[in-house]
């Protein structure tokens, strides 16, 4: 694995590049945050996006909100510059207690929310195809995030819809370089984190019709243009930083964990979800790294730790076994724990991690993985 010289990701992330000075587009991203971007005239054409989109009536902007502190950041931002937002979630897989009371103190900052309960039936059948077939199990969630707060923008009139950062400019990816300004429908085929597989892919599983499927379809290209619903990025206008950020939202009453969350060492993550945390284990056993090495490399850009503390956050906490959500999961989805760890083993990088002469992965007495020596960040 060959590891970016300022950050510490590695080359293992799918479609990450390096340059001739092996620095990732990632952190050449960054940079172009701090010194290329004119941030006060995109604050302008902003502000004239808002103008535009002010109401006498009705809601001036939709937010997708999960209760976390990005989404809680937004619709922060959204009032304080006078809009009217009606705020739609789709709800997590497996719902944590504080990330309930986190999306209520959201909906108690004066807020319109609407809270989409799915068909838990034909969810938990994606749910646990996607970990089967895909090694994803949010892979309904991926692709209801994205496509129900749009279906709710065509039904309420709404044209606007506010999201938070992009993704492929702060985690680096293809489209880094070209600094996008709008989600639609390719963006979240290129980008939503859907692996190739199609929505229409799930009619069959255990039974599940095209109706049943309804919402989880993006909006046809005239539903969209009836209204002229345009999803754009909060984090192409305002400089996205996570740590000031919740300090910012913590003054409104966003709670943190009162410990980091198991893949990580941050406490202001994934607490809206046990799911999530499994996600985060299935990113790590495919690619050798973690969420742990995503908010290091967060935290390095944004120069709140040296690349040598990153190296040794990153090797503490990515790959620990998520015991506490995996039992939460295999809860939800009556999966044993046997079974769940055959299908994660089914998807372990065998090129990353020891195995023993029977071909089995080798772990420690905690059940984390045990990287290869010449796979270990440092």
């Amino acid at each position: 694995m060959k590891y970016c010289t300022k950050c510490v990701m590695p080359d293992t992330k799918p479609e990450l590049t390096f340059d001739e000075e092996g620095v990732c587009n990632a952190c050449r991203s960054h940079e172009r945050k701090a010194d290329d971007i004119d941030w006060a005239k995109r604050e302008e054409e902003f502000l004239q996006i808002v103008a535009q989109n002010k109401k006498n009536s009705g809601y001036d902007v939709l937010i997708p909100v999960s209760g976390g502190k990005d989404s809680t950041y937004q619709a922060i931002k959204a009032l304080e510059l006078g809009l009217k937002p009606l705020c739609v979630c789709f709800e997590p897989t497996i719902a944590t207690e504080l990330g309930k009371r986190n999306l209520d103190n959201l909906q108690n900052l004066g807020i319109d929310l609407i809270l989409v309960k799915k068909d838990p039936k034909t969810y938990k059948s994606m749910v646990v195809e996607g970990f089967k077939v895909l090694g994803d199990n949010e892979w309904p969630d991926h692709v209801g995030i994205f496509t129900v707060p749009v279906h709710f923008a065509v039904k309420f009139n709404i044209p606007l819809v506010l999201w938070g950062e992009n993704s492929q400019f702060e985690y680096g990816g293809p489209a880094s370089s070209t600094d996008n300004k709008y989600l639609n429908r390719r963006w979240l085929e290129e980008f939503g984190g859907l692996l190739g597989y199609r929505v229409e892919d799930m009619i069959g599983v255990d039974d599940i019709t095209k109706k049943d499927l309804y919402l989880y379809e993006y909006p046809s290209d005239e539903e969209i243009e009836s209204v002229g619903v345009t999803g754009v990025f909060l984090g192409y206008y305002f400089p996205w930083d996570t740590r000031r950020q919740t300090e910012k939202v913590i003054e409104q009453g966003f709670e943190v964990a009162s410990r980091h969350i198991e893949t990580t060492y941050t406490n202001f993550e994934n607490l809206d979800c046990h799911s999530m945390t499994v996600h985060d284990y299935l990113k790590y056993v495919k690619y050798g790294f973690g969420r742990g090495t995503d908010h290091a490399c967060l935290d390095i850009r944004n120069k709140d730790i040296t690349r040598e503390a990153g190296v040794r956050l990153a090797n503490r906490y990515d790959g620990k076994y998520p015991h506490e959500a995996i039992k939460e999961f295999c809860d939800y989805t009556e999966l044993s724990k046997e079974e769940f760890d055959s299908i994660v083993d089914s998807f372990t990088n065998k090129k990353v991690f020891v195995t023993d002469k029977f071909g089995r992965f080798v772990k420690d007495i905690d059940g984390s993985l045990v990287k290869k020596d010449e796979y270990v960040l440092r």
